[in-house]
């Protein structure tokens, strides 16, 4: 009987806990967050005529429909306060769907949907082929695109943002910059 107790018990722990806490009355999914905080993201031609007022790095979300840390990443990193914040001010941010059909034009050559990978041309051009998702790649101003593959938490992002948000890249190394790092967030 005590065993049945313990289970039961056991099973009442597991269900609640992985539940969703109800909405209030008129509060939306996002928990209190006002679309203020949201994260704006853009699209490429509008990353590109950015480019043009004023230089700084660009941060694409690569991301595909089926992808689930792709789904928590949004969720858990990307609705972050100050992963938007912090990414509002220091960069152009934009979300590519890896295999969407759209042709888009960036630094004057076309990328399509590539049929034989069932991938865009643009995400194996961001990636250098490695495609793996979500990966965050960065492409720093005058630069080639820098990809970080995997999800990242909060804490793991602003490393990897403010090494290029900070203008840091390309004159520390990585290593030296991580060692002096102090997480924030």
């Amino acid at each position: 009987m005590q065993t049945l107790k313990l289970s039961v018990l056991f099973c009442w722990l597991v269900v609640f806990s992985c539940a969703e806490k109800p909405a209030l009355k008129g509060e939306n999914k996002n928990w209190g967050k006002s679309s203020a905080e949201k994260l704006k993201w853009m699209s490429l031609d509008e990353a590109a005529a950015g480019l043009q007022k004023e230089k700084r790095p660009v941060l694409i979300d690569l991301y595909t429909d089926w992808c689930g840390w792709c789904k928590v990443m949004d969720k858990k990193t990307y609705n972050n306060k100050d992963v938007t914040a912090y990414v509002q001010q220091k960069f152009y941010p934009v979300k590519f769907d890896a295999e969407g059909h759209k042709s888009i034009t960036w630094n004057g050559r076309t990328y399509d949907f590539n049929t034989r990978n069932k991938t865009h041309d643009f995400a194996i051009y961001l990636t250098n082929g490695n495609l793996s998702y979500p990966t965050t790649v960065i492409i720093p101003v005058d630069g080639e695109p820098q990809a970080i593959p995997g999800y990242l938490a909060p804490n793991e992002f602003e490393l990897i943002a403010k090494y290029f948000g900070e203008g840091k890249y390309g004159k520390v190394s990585f290593d030296e910059y991580q060692k002096n790092f102090k997480s924030h967030w």
